[in-house]
């Protein structure tokens, strides 16, 4: 059965099914995400639209997630369902060669700066040095046909491709224009099934990157022992898989593995943390990362 979405309004009490509008113009659709990608419930930054293909087709959107990796967003129009999965498949055969200085031309045409400098405006964090390992297909559609969604589900299911699709569905009631948003699968499922797919098996050693900035000192983590992530949960989060015994290899940008070590205790917040020797917090102690004590008292930071 394909797709529905249903609307409902509380009048006094009681529910009532508002009517469907059909989206007058895709074009619309197209420019909300481009202004403002996270409608998709997603954190992209958009570095392309109308990107062109040598094979005279035109991307509509092209977007690259935290992790450096492509994303395309390509919109059902007035194509057929078909057409619209077999041609967002032939943009991934495209996308799939693009090398980093191609990633970064592209970007630099839309975004009229450096793509490295929008990466950091978007998310923060550095550019990854490895840019575009991987890719995702998205369509974006009011409605799609039976057809069309099982292709998509034996895709992602049968073969683990990262395909999915994100439906805008339209309503109107006294004047209002309504736009619910939903996905044909799990978008963390469809992830971690294509992430499983190309993952090699593993060695059982840990990968953390380090740098030298004023949050955070490389100098600081070997003279005390110890490795920090801060700024939100997505990054904090991670360190909560380092258990004792746990292999460490230490990246820095720019000059590639830096140390090796073994975790001798679980992750703490850094104002908990004593270092071996010492009787104070790691951030009572002298440190080159002058701004370490950031949101200290703060969990999620």
């Amino acid at each position: 059965m394909s797709f529905n979405m249903v609307l409902w309004e509380n009048r006094n009490g009681k529910l009532a099914e508002l009517p469907k509008r059909r989206l007058d113009d895709e074009e619309r659709l197209e420019d909300w995400i481009a202004e403002d990608a996270s409608l998709l419930g997603l954190d992209l930054l958009i570095i392309g639209r109308q990107v062109r293909t040598p094979y005279s087709g035109r991307i509509d959107l092209l977007g690259l997630d935290q992790q450096g990796n492509l994303v395309i967003l390509e919109l059902k129009r007035d194509r057929t369902p078909r057409e619209v999965v077999a041609q967002v498949l032939d943009y991934a055969s495209w996308v799939a060669t693009l090398l980093p200085p191609d990633v970064a031309v592209i970007a630099q045409g839309y975004l009229d700066k450096p793509l490295a400098t929008a990466f950091h405006e978007q998310f923060g964090t550095d550019l990854p040095e490895v840019v575009n390992n991987d890719h995702r297909m998205l369509i974006v559609a009011s409605e799609l046909d039976d057809s069309s969604e099982r292709i998509v589900q034996y895709l992602a299911s049968r073969h683990s491709l990262n395909i999915n699709v994100v439906f805008f569905t339209c309503f109107g009631d006294a004047g209002k224009e309504l736009v619910g948003r939903a996905w044909l699968l799990d978008p963390e499922e469809v992830e971690e099934r294509a992430e499983a797919r190309r993952t090699t098996p593993w060695a059982g050693q840990w990968f953390v990157n380090v740098g030298e900035a004023d949050h955070r000192n490389w100098d600081d983590c070997r003279k005390y022992g110890f490795l920090a992530a801060g700024y939100g949960r997505k990054y904090t989060e991670r360190l909560l898989n380092l258990a004792r015994g746990s292999k460490v290899f230490a990246y820095m940008k720019g000059l590639g593995y830096v140390g090796y070590g073994e975790v001798i205790q679980e992750a703490k917040p850094a104002k908990d943390f004593i270092p071996d020797g010492q009787t104070k917090s790691i951030l009572d102690l002298p440190l080159v990362a002058t701004n370490m004590k950031h949101d200290r008292n703060d969990p999620d930071q």
